[in-house]
């Protein structure tokens, strides 16, 4: 895409923001409406491979989608019921879903020969859509869509993933290799919001020991030094990558939002930039 140079910034970001969306719309599998790990191009629209992180991403999309009149109410709910409808058939292991899955069968992808099963990571990327999706589509005929997320999201038991109890959740769990990835989820990365959701679902949450003794001791996770004049609470040297704020932050609103590690708007700014818009 090579932008008119008599486009505005706000313009450009327009563009940027619908043809991303596009690829979550357009691309997703036919059969169980998932978003596909990548697609080249029109004539290369992808295989079966399905991922369950990026389905969540692309569920929020879709929320946005709406709300910009790009797509009816009515589209959106016909793909989230089928999205829905197919990951209750879907292979799952104790709720928790696999990095990729078949969009037509519904079985599990292995990402690896050892990570054949379920990536507790993934799955809380896709809940965070699909939380996203059951609190806006909030009218009476949506209650069915509404109702499926509802079991979705109260079938994943994060707690299994603790090992048996241990302080720390655990990213990876196998039916054939059991917790043989053996890979703690220790911050600060993008996986905080796996410990928000399970620390806050309904059924088989984790406790507050958890979070404190396992996330928050990662050998990255405290940093207070200053980059550029900016002061970084949390994170590795100068942050790491985008993503460590954006895959969480999608979900969780960093406004006013504080414990006693951080103050989590101030560990966004330096990721976000001034809040300050020129041009457009």
């Amino acid at each position: 895409m090579t932008p008119d140079p008599a486009t505005t910034d706000a313009e450009l970001l327009d563009e940027v923001q619908r043809r991303t969306f596009g690829f979550f719309w357009d691309f997703a599998h036919p059969v169980s409406g998932l978003a596909r790990d990548r697609a080249r191009d029109d004539a290369d629209p992808g295989d079966d491979v399905a991922a369950i992180g990026g389905t969540g991403f692309g569920v929020m999309a879709i929320v946005v989608a709406v709300e910009r009149g790009w797509i009816t109410r009515a589209e959106a709910l016909e793909r989230l019921l089928t999205v829905t409808g197919f990951l209750l058939r879907a292979e799952s292991f104790h709720g928790v879903y696999p990095h990729f899955i078949d969009g037509t069968t519904g079985r599990a992808i292995a990402f690896s020969p050892l990570d054949d099963g379920g990536d507790l990571v993934e799955t809380a990327y896709l809940m965070q859509g699909l939380l996203t999706a059951r609190q806006y589509f909030d009218r009476d005929d949506e209650a069915e869509l509404r109702e499926r997320i509802d079991r979705l999201w109260r079938a994943v038991e994060w707690s299994w993933h603790t090992r048996g109890g241990e302080h720390v959740l655990y990213w990876h769990w196998s039916p054939g290799h059991g917790w043989a990835m053996n890979h703690p989820i220790r911050g600060w990365n993008e996986c905080l919001i796996t410990y928000v959701l399970a620390a806050g679902a309904p059924d088989h949450a984790i406790e507050p020991a958890v979070y404190h003794e396992g996330w928050a001791t990662g050998p990255d996770f405290r940093n207070g030094r200053r980059y550029h004049g900016i002061e970084l609470p949390l994170g590795p040297p100068y942050g790491g990558p985008l993503f460590f704020a954006h895959y969480s932050f999608l979900g969780i609103d960093p406004r006013g939002l504080v414990d006693r590690y951080a103050d989590y708007w101030a560990q966004n700014l330096p990721m976000c930039g001034s809040t300050r818009r020129t041009g457009g």
